[in-house]
Formats: structure tokens, sequence, C-alpha cells
């Protein structure tokens, strides 16, 4: 399970500036004006080799009382529980303020490891200011400038000294074990509760027409033709507002955990609403997080037919997973049990095709043929020559291209490679780690 870290701090101190920048994305909306910030966002920072997830909060708001007495105290209470570490946000600008003194006396009640983080500290006389903030009662603070990034690095350092697994380590645990994991993920109320209590034949799961009925990650042991797996049945997620209450920003921190446990992910949509921006967002979180995924489209009964429905919807579905759309789908109705099995079979086998190990002669006497008819365009005058190729260890299958100039092959040229692969080995349902190295 991946690590997990908090941004916490009163509005205004640049928390949402330094999540776009751990992530490399500007995602969080950025703006002077305090409470900007009211969605919970979360991505995926990478740093010294080690990956772990980071959410930005919404900011205090310290003119409503009751607001922080109760909405936002539960707030800070359920990323304490969640989260393995916080970092707590300050603003070397305005110094201390009542609301930084009432979030530290809640901090101080945790085990978790704090990182007090001074923003906006980008000169020497700031750098000097910031000292005021050891009277919050912490041992060290770490003076950055979001906006910039200087001192960023060293939180991070810090940060994954806590991390004790490279991915590649934790990949090795999870292989040991050798259940696969299947995660139902997709928004509210789109079945998949139904769907685990149709497998295995009882109410294990509460089920309900109210969205959110499901608040945590429940693990089922199930057998299917004599093959374990876990099944993984998790709280929906939907897009996010203002009004979403603690419980669905708790049950949307276990569901993403869900994701990083599972090796393959049975992402749910509803037939008739089709494929939503939310439900494209959660597909790229799981493909970035390099999990094997199957598309199930329920309440397909509900659907009035034509002769080329399917296919059609099929095609509409993949244009808008582009480039990453040699995933299997299937259309299922859970209330009537069509194709149910059939999603479990084809889960594990994505998972045969996440864990597929090709030899390195194959490789090369399939594939450099096919690169040598079509070589990537030539640059500065000098032709671009792969000479060599091999499948290297990861949590997803990557491919490693020895080539004499590996910094000016493009993404188109990458995205060949990439469909020869699938065209030659069948990754169906599995995103592919490309790598061009030096030889």
């Amino acid at each position: 399970m991946s690590f997990t870290v908090a941004i916490i701090g009163r509005p205004n101190v640049g928390k949402s500036t330094l999540f776009n920048r751990l992530i490399s994305e500007r995602r969080s909306i950025v703006d002077d004006l305090s409470g900007v910030t009211r969605d919970r966002q979360y991505g995926l920072c990478e740093w010294n080799g080690k990956t772990f997830n980071i959410i930005d909060t919404g900011g205090f708001v310290p003119d409503s009382k009751e607001f922080f007495e109760s909405a936002i105290r539960r707030q800070v209470t359920i990323a304490l529980e969640e989260a393995h570490a916080i970092v707590f946000m300050v603003d070397v600008t305005n110094g201390i303020l009542h609301t930084d003194q009432e979030v530290a006396r809640t901090l101080k009640k945790s085990k978790k490891p704090m990182f007090v983080t001074v923003n906006k500290v980008d000169n020497h006389s700031r750098l000097l200011d910031a000292s005021e903030f050891y009277s919050l009662g912490f041992d060290v603070f770490y003076p950055i400038s979001s906006i910039n990034g200087s001192g960023t690095g060293e939180l991070l350092d810090k940060i994954t000294e806590l991390i004790p697994l490279t991915d590649a380590e934790q990949e090795d645990i999870t292989d040991a074990q050798n259940i696969p994991k299947m995660a139902i993920i997709g928004q509210p109320n789109v079945g998949k509760s139904s769907l685990l209590n149709a497998l295995i034949g009882t109410e294990r799961m509460i089920v309900s027409d109210i969205a959110g009925t499901t608040r945590d990650a429940v693990h089922t042991h199930y057998n299917l033709f004599k093959k374990d797996l876990i099944l993984i049945d998790t709280a929906g997620i939907r897009k996010k507002n203002k009004d979403k209450n603690d419980l669905e920003f708790y049950s949307i921190i276990r569901a993403i955990k869900a994701i990083d446990e599972a090796d393959v992910c049975l992402l749910m949509i509803d037939a008739l609403n089709g494929i939503t921006a939310q439900d494209v967002n959660l597909f790229s979180l799981i493909a970035r997080k390099g999990k094997g995924i199957v598309l199930l489209v329920n309440k397909w009964d509900l659907v009035k037919k034509e002769t080329n429905t399917a296919k059609v919807y099929e095609e509409q579905l993949k244009k808008k997973l582009a480039p990453f759309n040699d995933i299997p789908i299937l259309f299922v109705s859970v209330l009537d049990k069509t194709r149910i099995f059939k999603a479990l079979e084809m889960a594990l086998t994505v998972y045969e095709h996440k864990t597929k190990r090709i030899s390195t002669n194959q490789l090369n006497e399939i594939l450099l043929p096919e690169l040598d008819k079509y070589p990537a365009p030539s640059v500065r005058g000098h032709s671009i020559k792969i000479k060599y190729l091999t499948q290297v260890t990861a949590q997803v299958p990557a491919f490693a291209f020895f080539t004499n100039y590996p910094d000016d092959i493009k993404k188109p040229y990458r995205n060949f490679i990439e469909n020869q692969l699938r065209l030659h080995f069948n990754f169906t349902g599995v995103p592919i780690r490309i790598f061009f190295k030096k030889k």
C-alpha cells in the first residue's frame, strides 16, 4: 500500500501551490483569495526513486468558529488517521496566527510524523523571520518557497526517508503472496457492491440505491475455477463538491489506497450515463499507478439496442480513453448476472498480462526487424538506431531500448513502439513503460 502524505494548513498559505509542484502538474486552482480549495485533490509524487500519494486539503476558515470547530477539525482528524505523514504548512509573511496555533494543538495529539513547513521563505530576511515558528512547539521546521521550489528538495528527502521500500521491493512482496487482488472501482451507485454480492452469492456487502452506502474498502477471499483471488469493494468516487461530507472524504482516501493495493481494477461505469469526466480521471489515476484495468459497462440491460449498439458504444469509449485504450470492455448487467463471471475471467487474464515476462532473445528477434523497417526520424542529420532491447523489472511491463540518441526519440515513435509490443505480445489491459538508454 502506497505511502500517503496530507498537506494541512489555514487558507492562502500555499498548500495548492506546493501540491502542484510536488505532482508536477497544475491541477489545484491557485489564487490569492482564501478558501479557493474546497475540494480535496489527490496526486502522486516521485522522489529519490520512491512514489507516494499526496493530498491537498481545503484551508481552515478562521472567520467561522462553528465551521472550524466542527467540519475542519473533523477533516484534520480524518487526515491524521489515514495519512502516514503530515505536512503542516504556515506562512512566514503573516507570522503565527490564532488558527495556526489551533491546528498545531490538534496535530500534537497525533503520533504521525509531522513536517512543519514555513512557506514563502524566498530571501534571507524571511529566513530569519521564520524562526518565530519554533514557538509552535515543534523541534524542526522546513523553510521553503512553494512557488519557486526552493527548500522542497530537503523536505522531500526527509519524507522519503520514512518510506522503507521502493516500488520494486513492494512489488516483490506482493508477488510473493501469489494471490491476485482485484479492486472494484467506480462512482457511487454504479453497482459495485451489487457485483460483489452477485459474484459470491450472499449479502456480503450492504447494497442500497443511496449513493455512498459503502464507506470503506472491504476485502473478500474468492475462488474461481480453482484460482484464488482477493476482491476489494470500495466506496464510490464522485466529482467532489462543497457539500461533500467528512465520511465521503474518508471513503475517497480508502478507495485510493485500495487502488494502490490492487493488481487489477474493475472500473465500473453506468451504461445510461456513459463515461464521464470523473470516470476518465479515475481511469487515468489507475493507469498512472500501473494497475491492470477491465472496464465494465453496467446496467446494459436498460439500454435500448440496435444492430451495432455495443460496437459503437465501445468505439466511443476507446476514443475518450485514448491513447491508452487497449483494454477489455465488457457490457454487463449485475441485476441479471450477465457476463459478471466473464469479468473475473478477464481480470485474471489481465493479471497474467501484467506479470508476463518475455525473454530478451524473443524480444529482439521479433521487434528489431520491425523497428529497422520503420526507424525513428533522423535528428540533425544523424540516423537513430535501436540496437538492443530487454524487459526490466517493474510493477508493470517495462522495456529498455538501447540506442545511440535516446533523448531524441519523440512521443509519436514511442507510441509506435508501444503499439508493436501490444501487437506481438498481447498486453491488453495493462499500462506499458518504455525507457530509452544510451548504447
